[in-house]
């Protein structure tokens, strides 16, 4: 097999964002876009480690996954790489190609998702690199791809190889310096269900599925990655019925829709639940590494509560009573809910910035074994991604134990720790200009320094600033620094206001307002979180001036 040079001009906007590089997947199409990318990213390894070696590859099934799949194996092949391992069709959600880098200890994985993004051929694409330990490359790693992506004057490749990727099994050629280069097709599900059933008690959840008068659970793919994941494990494994999972078959466009697994994006099972005929609802991302649960009759789960209950629930976890928890970690604009219940339970706790890269170390030098983010994700120490299945499967077994609804369950939860009232604006595809005059403008409100003492008002309340600042968290571990991950204006009452631009959009920016409320009075728990939280929102927007600066009258989601 051939291995050609192609001379190639760089591209200066291959800057991966907080989980990798997302643009448009015409973007993607343009001549070398990608084939320069892939070759940066194998650049990026040293030769001696990249020559040899094993990377996993995989995605959600979206528009040109498969494609990339193609020229990566042909990239690959022709600078020295032994063999790729790919999900058969191309499949993997982003928890399960961190589960085989850990067990197979591949080099690196490459991950073809732009996760909750909508796809189709008018969609968004993505890819993201994981590194040895299973967790997202961080920055010191993305910023030399990067680097070389801006020098980048020729890529090889082997243009003859094609891979069947429907038929499981290892394909093999013949390298024209004699090497072997392998593509080996493998059960998109089986090791990650294998793990799944290290993690929990199967036989206790089957039992709990099917004893009579079971609780009914009702699981939304999303036309994404987790479709075969949850058919094998929730129907096959734990023998719910098949219609407890709904739009399991992935597809390149996820079936026209949007896969983000909130209230908005995943309304047709909000609706469903509302109807109080089953006991337990997940909808899951694109990636399969979000999730949002639902309880009867359409109880919402924060996913800051979420993080909360099952830290306080670890012992239904039979890996937690084999491993006990050694600390708990939360990004920064995550409700402070699991705070209160890491210092009750006398659990280390850490704030890291949003991006779930930032708690790799932590999880590696076992300061943590539980984290999560309020954008939906939910994890622990058992991979180095976020993973909506297995947050399902932990609320299956707080269930399976307590014998309670998930609305009683969470009650129970704020009449221990209070509630932390929680939303999230989103304002999405806004002009880079005026997200960026959005945020400066913030940035120079909190450095004064007649803001700490302000007073702002709205709706008869007041608050009075305790401070305000621009995130800075440096790792425990190595040293690193990240500067500017949100602005925070937290007032004396515990109150939180948040605002950051988010990395995960492929054009323009998205502002995401976090606001934040906690309370210790029971009457309040039963309230409306827009209702509770309604001054603080007005204030919120009043000091963004974000209507006036966006011309937007309302965000594009309220989560």
């Amino acid at each position: 097999m051939e291995t050609i040079e192609v001379k190639t001009e760089p591209y200066s906007d291959q800057k991966p964002g907080s989980s990798g590089l997302r643009k448009k997947v015409t973007v993607f199409k343009q001549a070398n876009y990608t084939e320069n990318f892939i070759q940066s990213i194998l650049d990026s390894i040293p030769t001696h480690d990249r020559e040899g070696c094993e990377i996993i590859v995989g995605g959600d099934g979206r528009y040109f996954m498969k494609e990339a799949i193609l020229i990566i194996a042909r990239i690959a092949a022709a600078n020295g790489v032994a063999s790729i391992v790919v999900g058969q069709n191309g499949i993997f959600s982003t928890p399960a190609v961190s589960c085989i880098i850990r067990k197979r200890s591949a080099r690196v994985g490459i991950i073809l998702s732009a996760s909750h993004n909508p796809g189709g051929l008018d969609g968004d694409f993505g890819i993201k690199v994981n590194t040895q330990n299973g967790a997202p490359a961080p920055e010191s790693i993305t910023n030399k791809i990067f680097q070389l992506s801006k020098e980048i004057k020729s890529y090889q490749i082997c243009a003859d190889i094609t891979v069947d990727l429907t038929r499981i099994g290892k394909q093999e050629w013949s390298i024209h310096n004699g090497k072997k280069f392998t593509v080996e097709v493998v059960d998109c599900v089986q090791d990650y269900s294998d793990l799944m059933k290290e993690v929990f008690d199967f036989e206790k959840l089957r039992k709990f599925l099917t004893v009579e008068n079971a609780p009914k659970i009702l699981l939304n793919a999303m036309h994404g990655v987790t479709g075969p994941y949850i058919k094998r494990i929730f129907v096959d494994e734990l023998c719910a019925p098949e219609t407890s999972i709904i739009n399991y078959v992935p597809k390149e466009d996820f079936g026209g829709h949007h896969p983000d697994p909130n209230l908005t994006y995943a309304a047709d099972l909000v609706e469903i639940l509302k109807k109080g005929e089953h006991d337990l609802g997940a909808a899951f991302d694109g990636d399969g590494d979000r999730n949002m649960i639902l309880g009867k009759n359409g109880f919402f789960v924060t996913p800051s509560d979420s993080l909360a209950v099952i830290t306080s629930h670890m012992n239904c976890i039979p890996h937690f009573v084999k491993q006990p928890v050694s600390g708990v970690a939360r990004s920064m604009p995550t409700s402070t809910a699991v705070d209160k219940v890491a210092q009750c339970k006398g659990l280390n706790l850490y704030e890291v910035p949003t991006g779930w890269k930032f708690f790799g170390n932590l999880l590696d030098a076992n300061k943590i074994s539980l984290c999560g983010e309020e954008s939906f994700g939910t994890g622990s120490n058992h991979v180095r991604e976020k993973d909506g299945i297995w947050a399902c499967l932990a609320w299956l077994s707080v269930m399976a134990e307590r014998k309670i609804s998930v609305e009683d369950i969470i009650k129970e939860h704020w009449v221990k720790y209070g509630r932390n009232f929680y939303t999230r604006y989103d304002y999405e595809t806004v002009e880079t200009e005026a997200a960026n005059k959005i945020i400066t403008k913030l940035r120079h409100m909190v450095n004064e320094s007649s803001f700490v003492g302000a007073k702002f008002s709205s709706s008869d309340k007041m608050y009075e600033v305790k401070f305000g600042d621009d995130f800075y968290y440096e790792d425990p571990i190595d040293g690193s620094i990240a500067k500017q991950q949100g602005v925070r204006v937290v007032f004396i009452d515990g109150s939180r206001l948040v605002y950051r631009l988010s990395g995960t959009g492929s054009t323009g920016a998205t502002i995401r307002i976090y606001v934040e409320s906690y309370e210790s009075n029971p009457d309040t728990y039963s309230m409306d979180a827009q209702i509770v939280l309604n001054p603080l929102v007005q204030i919120a927007l009043e000091i963004s001036s974000i209507k006036e600066i966006t011309g937007r009258n309302a965000p594009t989601v309220i989560t």
